[in-house]
């Protein structure tokens, strides 16, 4: 296959400490009133007021939205773009997690081009530019400050949904590890584990033959030349974090290299994409209502598992990544280390092993089977391919946590 590679990127990604008091400069050269889209526990945080004092320095005015709410539901939206349109907005700055992250991306395209958000779900449904918008995460976790997504609740489907356009992607996101310090051990588990499914599911998708016109086929495109090299780095940084983060939210060298991971994740999989994990997860989430990042994560030595004969190569390089000793190991069993790995490092932070530890039962199955199936943004990526056979034979292995029913052989191998 020949060589190709694509970046859906911000026009400028700052990353470093204090790095958000470049904030107002940036600002000022894309509007002069500012929506500002966070939760009421930040809006409460002396540091915002800062950042919000800087803002009136440069001149701007300034409306803050602070509703925003975990999953993101529709009404939640509704109000900010009220806000927002009451106040003439020609600028969102987003300042939180990933709800307030995707809140301001939805609120910039409801603002730019009316109507409602179901009218976007889907991919390639934005018609041109949303409001500009600069993005400063305050978790390390889902990387929405550079991904082309908003993912959100709607009271009329069963599972959450999806905004997927280049659009949506920040003009500007700034990366400041400082933000970061006051996430407490358990957010940060979910948080970070959930950047680490970003990464090695974007290294994992499926590497589809390019066409002259793939870009505007696909807002995901698949595994590709450059957004490989962002999931390896990633990889790399994670899994030398994750664990510290969590045990010792001061340690600052920890806090960074997580961050960056987060970030780098975000970039890999804003342009390749995520599968199984994440359809999965779905399902699974608005059942339970359990995190989104302990879901993918209880799912993601699982769906390696289910896909190891179709990237057991890539495996052995996410292995490397983590920092495995691999010397002198079969190719499979490079994977099975690195699967171990991965579970391992995740039962060190406390996420669970199946999905009946996160209140799954039994007669649910068939219907997370089916859900994850709509999701064919997901689905398509997959680097095995899915159909409803295979995906009940993932999501029954998740419940009874037997990985090892999981394994497509080969006809020289067996299982052990």
């Amino acid at each position: 296959m020949p060589l190709f590679g694509t970046l859906r990127t911000p026009r400028n990604l700052v990353f470093g400490a204090g790095q958000r008091n470049a904030l107002p400069a940036y600002a000022a050269a894309l509007g002069t009133k500012v929506l500002v889209v966070t939760d009421e526990r930040l809006a409460g945080d002396g540091e915002f007021h800062v950042l919000m004092d800087k803002l009136a320095e440069a001149g701007l005015q300034t409306k803050v939205f602070d509703g925003t709410i975990a999953e993101l539901p529709l009404e939640c939206i509704a109000r900010g773009v009220e806000l927002g349109r009451a106040f003439g907005a020609d600028l969102i700055v987003g300042i939180g997690g990933g709800s307030c992250i995707d809140a301001a991306k939805v609120i910039a395209l409801l603002l730019a081009h009316g109507g409602k958000a179901s009218d976007y779900y889907g991919e390639f449904r934005v018609p041109g530019p949303v409001l500009p918008l600069i993005a400063l995460p305050t978790t390390s976790g889902t990387g929405s400050e550079v991904t082309p997504v908003a993912v959100i609740t709607d009271p009329d489907r069963a599972v959450k949904v999806g905004i997927a356009s280049p659009h949506l992607i920040s003009h500007t996101a700034i990366c400041d590890p400082e933000l970061t310090y006051s996430c407490p051990p358990s957010l940060t588990a979910v948080s970070g584990a959930d950047a680490l499914t970003h990464a090695i599911e974007a290294y994992t998708t499926v590497r589809r033959q390019p066409t002259g016109t793939i870009v505007h086929e696909h807002v995901f495109l698949g595994k590709n030349a450059l957004s490989d090299n962002y999931a390896l780095m990633a990889i790399s940084h994670i899994s030398a974090s994750l664990k510290r983060a969590c045990d010792n939210g001061s340690d600052h060298v920890a806090r960074e290299r997580l961050m960056l991971g987060a970030t780098t994740a975000g970039l890999a999989f804003g342009t390749a994409g995520t599968a199984a994990a994440h359809a999965v997860q779905y399902p699974v989430g608005a059942m339970t209502h359990t995190p989104h990042g302990m879901g993918v994560a209880v799912m993601m030595p699982y769906v390696m598992e289910f896909n190891r004969a179709h990237c057991e190569a890539e495996l052995g390089e996410i292995g490397a990544a983590m920092g495995i000793d691999l010397a002198g190991k079969s190719s499979f069993d490079r994977a099975s280390a690195t699967i171990d790995a991965v579970d391992a490092l995740f039962g060190s932070i406390g996420i669970p092993k199946t999905i009946a530890d996160l209140g799954i039962i039994a007669g649910q199955l068939p219907q997370i089977a089916e859900q994850a199936m709509g999701s064919v943004r997901l689905i398509k990526n997959n680097p095995r391919p899915l159909d409803m056979e295979t995906m009940t034979l993932l999501v029954e292995a998740a419940f009874s946590g037997d990985r090892r029913r999981l394994r497509a052989m080969s006809p020289d191998r067996k299982a052990n």
